[in-house]
């Protein structure tokens, strides 16, 4: 019975001292999962641009996978890279981003003293949807392939117009003037495409690359045309055939939205986001609310982001460099 009691005495000891290292570890496990609190993910544009409803789109579906709240605050600004620079310098782990091309392809060429850089202070996460671009032109001038013949003898008569200097739709023109012999244009920025698209109507322009959301309804009202699509046939405008088709060749071209996160992101974070996302944008109810915005969800793994990345900033940056553009 003495070496019962004792042998009783020694595993009661025993598991008394096991017992606060168990607990600590649970608690260590319980500080490394991943949320542990709300998530935020910054926008660089304000409420209701189309990388707002992306963002917003995809909040509610991770904020349910995450099982944490998702928060979207719009940081407007330079472009979106106020808001890209506040997520590069997170600490938080908490902190994410959703941003454009530019933001990652561009900007570090585009604007001498940028605060951050692209290739360094990222973990790019995932692609979440693309879009291409039409070039427009009013609809009395010629279509087609005689639209650039029309567009050569004019030379440096006529305008086109962007949504700012060093953004997608002013660097891809300065892209389809490289790539069409003859066509020299002069860029004239405007604050947004519907200033351009007025600006248009009016007969100041004379083309400009424009997303189809906001350009199908005119042409379809037959104020405008569309003269071709940058990149192969989208089902976001299923009437319009690619530029290729009026002659213009090797031009693919697409305005992108993408999740990010700082580079010291916690590899527990990257991971987990690496599954929930592109999961959420397979989902049919996500890819309908993204394809009304104008958008077509794709969701890739973080090298499928950074292959993409890495191919458009070459392609972006020659552009930038043969045209001498800087933004001070």
């Amino acid at each position: 019975m003495r070496i019962l009691a004792a042998w009783s005495r020694t595993t009661l000891l025993i598991a008394a001292c096991a017992l606060p290292a168990w607990a600590g570890a649970q608690n260590s496990l319980k500080k490394a999962e991943w949320p542990s609190r709300p998530v935020r993910i910054l926008v660089g544009f304000p409420g209701g641009s189309t990388p707002d409803m992306a963002a917003r789109t995809l909040a509610e579906p991770l904020a349910r996978a995450l099982g944490q709240p998702v928060i979207i605050e719009n940081k407007p600004g330079a472009s979106g890279n106020i808001a890209a620079d506040q997520v590069a310098k997170a600490t938080d782990d908490h902190t994410l981003g959703v941003v454009i091309n530019g933001n990652l392809t561009s900007a570090k060429q585009l604007y001498p003293k940028l605060p951050y850089d692209p290739a360094k202070d990222f973990a790019p996460i995932s692609l979440l949807a693309t879009a291409p671009l039409l070039l427009v032109a009013p609809a009395n001038l010629p279509g087609g392939a005689a639209f650039f013949s029309a567009a050569r003898q004019a030379g440096s008569q006529w305008n086109y117009g962007s949504v700012g200097n060093g953004s997608v739709a002013h660097l891809g023109m300065e892209l389809l003037k490289s790539r069409v012999p003859g066509l020299q244009p002069v860029h004239v920025p405007y604050p947004g495409n519907p200033q351009a698209v007025t600006a248009m109507l009016g007969g100041q322009i004379q083309m400009a690359l424009i997303p189809p959301g906001v350009a199908l309804p005119h042409i379809r009202a037959g104020k405008l045309q569309a003269i071709g699509l940058t990149g192969g046939r989208s089902a976001l405008a299923p009437e319009i055939a690619p530029l290729a088709d009026a002659g213009v060749k090797n031009f693919n071209l697409e305005v992108w939205t993408a999740l990010i996160g700082p580079a010291r992101l916690s590899p527990a974070a990257q991971a987990r986001l690496a599954r929930e996302v592109p999961r959420i944008l397979r989902e049919a109810d996500t890819r309908q609310k993204l394809f009304i915005q104008g958008w077509q969800a794709v969701g890739t793994s973080p090298e499928g982001l950074k292959s993409r990345i890495k191919d458009e900033a070459a392609i972006l940056g020659n552009i930038i460099q043969s045209r001498g553009i800087k933004i001070e």
